[in-house]
């Protein structure tokens, strides 16, 4: 238990809310005046019937007109200001945690392995709407019911005693309401996720899907997820519909109750008629917000579910380890003996690797298909933590320095190069603030200045989302001089002549040559070999083990020498044609 508090104290979300506390009591301050001028209305009315009508005095009707337009006007005022503080809280929550929820879905997307998905941050669009809209105000009024319990009691005990009863009634119905719904409700919800995530999956995947006609294969395949929602909204919305018949009939029941039992105490001289409209009234307004709240439910569940996964998802972000700030690393490398699985994978797929680079060494690494070349280059980076081994960085280990830290003094060339909308010069200085001179030195350092310059507008020439408006070889090049701003000390290259044409992979060449000269380490994937002509050392990976790793020209002798070594790699008859 008290780890689990500490745990929940922990969260940025439960810290954003402490913070905003005082905000929140306000509201509650107000929620009381507002219920408390609810009151004006059943008053002005008995006093009318009671006062006004037998006296047939209009000094005192006049005087208890204005009293009770002023106070009509104050409750309409703090009502409006309630309003305006809940879009206050939901709005400063909103920038506080927003940036927080997006570096959240971010890192779970890359140690998990589950695939990117925003889901956070819709569920901080789901709270912030829950905040902002009518459902979240039956629930601030339903509290103070026994406010108006207790001036029915005051008015005649029995008209206390048929309201109490309403009211216990009606609150059961909430419970029942919230027993049969609530699992159906969140089963809805994850079903409404997982469809969420595979139209998602869909869109960015729109040429393959069209290019070889999967669209009703994968309508269908979103269907179930969808369907599956569909039957459980279904099922919480029968059942909730049911109730909330059952909540309106049974509260005009008492609505005529009350009404009954007035007029039958007026007709025994023990209450007024006055009292009897105002006991009307004061029943329907103690009761209304339990019957509004029974009609939204299906919001305060939503509500409660995304808060739910969205505190979850910000303690586990918030639980990775953070460390100091370290100085510039050299670019020494240490590979410790690292094996890796994916969370879906019971076979791993880098087994024992282990290597060392000194500051400033070049080195590819080859080998077939699904040999773990790119596993192992996102582990060289800290994207992905060994199960067991260290990779470090002068003695560092990567996986405990934060991105943050080590992200500036490191280039990465993913092999699925993906770029921001935006202009050139913001992807090229990682969407940061940067001079030009570090943008322009990073593209003539990558050798893409000139080709650059050609675009429509330089580098101000806005790219499109993901870079649509480029080609392949664009968007790589382009994502190449983005890894080599401001000079980082190690720089990882996943194939990134994938797509290049001749004069691309000249101009690749030219640049891991500038960086040979700078000291930089640089680690190249590489399928097409001609790069590996530029590159101190080799390392040959084969079912995710190291088969050979050695200078350069050691390793191209060994596979092409009369003692070949049995490299079974598509990458070997490449390499032998060159030597």
């Amino acid at each position: 238990m008290g780890n689990d508090t500490k745990t929940f104290a922990n969260s940025p979300i439960a810290e954003a809310l402490k913070t905003c506390r005082q905000g929140l009591w306000g509201v509650v301050a107000f929620s009381l005046c507002i219920n408390l001028l609810m009151l004006t209305a059943p008053i002005y009315m008995m006093q009318v019937f009671d006062r006004v009508l037998s006296s047939r005095s209009t000094e005192t009707l006049t005087l208890l007109f204005v009293v009770a337009v002023l106070a009509l006007l104050t409750h309409g005022t703090l009502e409006v200001i309630r309003g305006r503080l809940f879009i206050k809280i939901s709005d400063w929550l909103d920038h506080q945690l927003g940036g927080v929820v997006l570096s959240a879905n971010v890192t779970q997307a890359l140690k998990s392995q589950r695939g990117p998905s925003v889901q956070g941050l819709r569920d901080l669009a789901t709270i912030k709407g829950f905040l902002t809209g009518p459902a979240v105000f039956p629930i601030l009024d339903a509290p103070w019911a026994p406010i108006f319990m207790g001036v029915m009691f005051l008015l005649h005990p029995l008209l206390g005693w048929i309201s109490l009863i309403g009211a216990i009634v009606l609150f059961s119905l909430v419970l029942i309401n919230e027993t049969t719904s609530k699992d159906k409700l969140m089963k809805a919800g994850g079903a409404s996720v997982a469809a969420m995530n595979k139209a998602e999956a869909a869109a960015r995947n729109a040429d393959v899907v069209m290019g070889m006609g999967m669209m009703p294969n994968l309508t269908q395949h979103w269907g179930k997820h969808a369907g599956e929602a569909r039957g459980f909204q279904n099922d919480a919305s029968r059942t909730s519909g049911i109730v909330t018949a059952a909540s309106k009939f049974f509260r005009m029941v008492l609505q005529v109750g009350i009404m009954t039992g007035g007029a039958w105490l007026v007709l025994q001289n023990e209450l007024t008629p006055g009292a009897m409209i105002a006991g009307s009234i004061l029943m329907g307004r103690a009761l209304a917000p339990v019957e509004q709240a029974i009609g939204s439910w299906k919001s305060v569940v939503s509500a409660r579910g995304a808060y739910a996964r969205l505190n979850a998802q910000l303690i586990e972000n918030a639980l990775q380890p953070q460390s100091m700030s370290l100085p510039m690393p050299t670019g020494k490398i240490d590979v410790e003996g690292v094996t890796y699985a994916y969370p879906q994978s019971s076979e791993p797929t880098i087994k024992n690797v282990s290597f060392s680079l000194t500051a400033g060494e070049t080195l590819g690494i080859v080998g077939p298909t699904a040999s773990g070349k790119s596993t192992l280059a996102r582990m060289l980076i800290g994207n992905l933590t060994p199960r067991i081994g260290h990779v470090r960085l002068d003695d560092m280990d990567v996986a405990e320095w934060s991105s943050e830290d080590l992200g500036p003094h490191i280039g990465y060339l993913p092999q699925d190069v993906e770029l921001f909308g935006g202009t050139v010069q913001e992807n090229i200085a990682r969407l940061g603030e940067a001079s030009s001179e570090d943008v322009v030195a990073a593209a003539q350092l990558a050798n893409v200045h000139e080709m650059v310059l050609r675009l429509e507008k330089g580098y101000d020439t806005e790219i499109g989302e993901g870079g649509a408006a480029l080609s392949g070889g664009q968007r790589q090049r382009i994502g190449f001089a983005r890894a080599l701003f401001q000079s980082p000390k190690l720089v990882v290259l996943d194939e990134p002549n994938a797509n290049l044409d001749q004069k691309g992979e000249l101009a690749l060449i030219q640049a891991i040559e500038k960086l040979k000269e700078q000291k930089t380490t640089a680690i190249i994937v590489a399928h097409r070999q001609a790069i590996l002509q530029h590159v101190d050392k080799i390392l040959v990976l084969k079912d995710g083990k190291v088969q050979m790793f050695d200078e350069r020209s050691e390793v191209l002798k060994k596979i092409s020498g009369p003692q070949k070594l049995a490299v079974e790699s598509e990458d070997a008859p490449s390499i032998a044609k060159q030597t």
